[in-house]
């Protein structure tokens, strides 16, 4: 089965985002945990909470993935910049013990100046100390572009992460196809060996989401700008290898394309429509 959704406003609850997956054909969803560029919450609802656990399981949708906002630093320079993020996620986490089979996805952060050794060794301090193994949603490191200062611009820079943890049995990543092109990474042209890099680097185990995007620019550019599905650089037949690929089988899929409703509708249509396995 292909799990399959797009990016959702939680401003109107979990049953809501349930309720706008299927009528878009999708059976998953991802949502920010808070306002993407602050650090401000709305307090959940649990009758809404409830409601959606049980249409969830009526209609079969899959794991749904918080997003952490894009404010979040894990390996700023500025102290209270990383104890801001600390509290974000911890917040986040705990928050999330409420919704089933959920994953928590945060983009590494920029090391500005600092070099991606000192990043990645903040980067590593913060989730030692939230404790990631306690909670049932498994932290993600998503895989970024490289533009500036990002940590996470490769799959040996997010496995030096995961050596510096002191249990990473709860952390997995998120791969996001937009980004890993922009990053160097010949999806188009060399997907297995995409695939068999990260299997001896990472492990094909710890791939627990894909975001599905076309990218406006070529490989290798470093530049992060999401196109719609079959309208970018790495194209329609590229997502249908990925969507199809063996060892991608049962790994939740969610659209970050510059699309409302209708244009998510009908992207989910055609990667149906482009898979095949049983």
């Amino acid at each position: 089965m292909l799990k399959i959704g797009c990016h959702l406003s939680i401003s109107k609850g979990f049953l809501h985002m349930g309720k706008e997956t299927v009528e878009i054909g999708g059976n998953c969803f991802q949502f920010f945990s808070r306002n993407p560029r602050g650090g401000s919450s709305k307090s959940w609802d649990d009758k809404d909470i409830e409601a959606y656990i049980a249409f969830a399981k009526e209609h079969g949708l899959a794991e749904p993935l918080a997003h952490a906002p894009y404010t979040l630093n894990a390996c700023a320079a500025d102290e209270g910049l990383r104890i801001y993020a600390f509290d974000t996620m911890k917040d986040d986490l705990q928050r999330l013990e409420a919704i089933p089979d959920c994953r928590y996805n945060f983009h590494p952060g920029s090391h500005v100046k600092q070099g991606a050794e000192v990043g990645i060794t903040k980067i590593a301090d913060v989730l030692n100390r939230l404790e990631t193994p306690k909670y049932k949603t498994t932290v993600l490191l998503e895989t970024m572009a490289g533009k500036g200062s990002e940590v996470g611009r490769s799959f040996e820079e997010l496995r030096a992460i995961i050596d510096l943890l002191e249990d990473s049995s709860n952390i997995g990543v998120c791969l996001d196809t937009c980004h890993v092109y922009d990053g160097g990474y010949d999806i188009v042209n060399n997907l297995d060996g995409v695939l068999k890099q990260f299997d001896e680097i990472l492990g094909l185990e710890r791939l627990k989401a894909m975001h599905l995007n076309d990218s406006m620019n070529p490989m290798g550019s470093h530049k992060d700008r999401h196109q719609k599905i079959g309208q970018g650089s790495i194209g329609t037949e590229t997502f249908a290898k990925i969507i199809n690929h063996e060892k991608l089988q049962g790994i939740p899929c969610y659209l970050e394309t510059p699309n409302e409703l209708p244009g998510y509708a009908e992207e989910i249509a055609l990667l149906k429509s482009l898979y095949h396995q049983a």
